[in-house]
């Protein structure tokens, strides 16, 4: 049995539910679906710019998976959620909650208010009825642990929607349960293709926006770099204070998640990850410090490698003379610039013009990419549209 958890007014959980009745009839398991209500403040912060983005987000996973999500615009208005929590609500028993859940989803992305009416006539639950299954939903995410919707939950591991549905089904084929063995998975993993490059005289610019207390930021580093250097483009590295530093919390059992799920990631990218010395604190902050000197030397990308590799894949803290030294000179830094780094507070201006820029963006979390100033992408897992995005500039026509 796997749990699914869905959330009426999140586009990934429309679009995972679309891919539902797939994974229950090629691996022969049954689904159990639970409706949910969005996270609380502490596990979504800068809540409208995820809203925004996810709908942009979510559009573009879905032309990459042959899905449909409408073009993004507006949020739904509250009153069309309210209506979708009901009807799903009153689809929870039903053997076709999926399907019922694609539709109600289209209707309510597509602001087709006549069509989410027609679903709901005999067939919503009282509103009454719909809290109670939003409380139900809401304490067996939190007992299972984790807070977003669009989730399954495989015996205690979580998988995150379309993107994370492969680890599941190599899961799944592990036990012996895939029935068609040797066809293609329902959502294949997207990463880097690093493929033929488009004759162009242009040097795209990618801005990256990294954290040092993040640890997918480490697993996407070193193949940002690779596709800079790949594709002819020019890196500028934005470097951010850790979220739980600007002010935004981050609860334990997001920190819980994101480190299991980041070993997941870098063993499928071939990245060492662990053993962990978090740098929050003195640690990101004295790498920053040392980062804004080694950028107008030449070696910021070197450094800035080294050092998250050495938090997140070596456990040698950054708070450390000895640990943020060792990664300095790895990066081809000395120590008494190492020295000279520390004493000069100007970095701080830096990372906090890199922070409005990210908000700016749209978006607020590490790590967050764009090339030309384009739409920006948030995570290790959007490598595949940074890339598409590289390709895009390259093979534009000159001005």
């Amino acid at each position: 049995m796997i749990d699914y958890f869905h959330q009426a007014d999140d586009p990934y959980s429309h679009l995972t539910a679309q891919l539902l009745p797939q994974l229950s009839a090629r691996y022969g398991v049954a689904v159990r679906p639970w409706l949910v209500p969005p996270p609380d403040d502490a596990a979504a912060p800068e809540r409208d710019r995820l809203a925004t983005y996810a709908r942009r987000d979510a559009s573009r996973l879905a032309a990459g998976y042959g899905l449909e999500f409408p073009q993004p615009g507006a949020a739904p208005d509250p009153e069309a959620v309210g209506l979708a929590q009901r009807v799903l609500a009153g689809s929870l028993g039903s053997t076709d909650f999926a399907d019922r859940a694609v539709a109600v989803g289209q209707a309510l992305w597509s602001g087709d208010a006549a069509a989410l009416s027609r679903l709901a006539n005999g067939a919503a639950a009282s509103t009454d009825a719909t809290q109670r299954r939003l409380t139900d939903g809401e304490d067996e995410r939190r007992r299972l642990g984790h807070y977003l919707g669009a989730m399954l939950n495989d015996d205690g591991q979580w998988f995150w929607g379309v993107d994370r549905l492969w680890h599941l089904e190599e899961k799944l084929a592990a036990a012996g349960l895939d029935r068609t063995r040797g066809a293609p998975p329902i959502a294949p993993y997207r990463g880097m293709t690093l493929g033929p490059v488009p004759a162009s005289g242009r040097r795209p610019l990618i801005e990256m926006w990294f954290s040092f207390r993040s640890p997918y930021s480490w697993i996407a580093f070193p193949r940002v770099r690779q596709l800079a250097a790949h594709y002819g483009a020019r890196l500028e590295l934005r470097p951010i204070l850790p979220m739980v530093m600007r002010g935004l919390p981050v609860p334990p059992v997001k920190s819980l998640y994101i480190v299991i799920d980041t070993k997941r990631q870098a063993d499928r990218a071939g990245l060492p990850f662990g053993p962990i010395s978090d740098p929050v604190g003195p640690g990101a902050e004295r790498a920053l410090a040392v980062l804004h000197h080694a950028i107008p030397l030449g070696l910021g990308e070197p450094f800035a490698e080294s050092a998250l590799r050495a938090a997140w894949a070596e456990g040698v803290p950054l708070a450390s003379d000895e640990g943020l030294k060792g990664a300095a000179r790895r990066a081809g830094l000395t120590d008494a610039q190492v020295a000279a780094a520390l004493s000069d507070e100007s970095w701080r201006a830096l990372a906090e013009a890199n922070r409005a820029a990210l908000f700016d963006a749209g978006l607020w979390g590490a790590p967050t990419y764009r090339v030309d100033g384009g739409d920006a992408h948030w995570g290790q897992d959007r490598l595949w549209a940074l890339e598409e995005d590289l390709i895009r500039a390259l093979s534009a026509p000159r001005d």
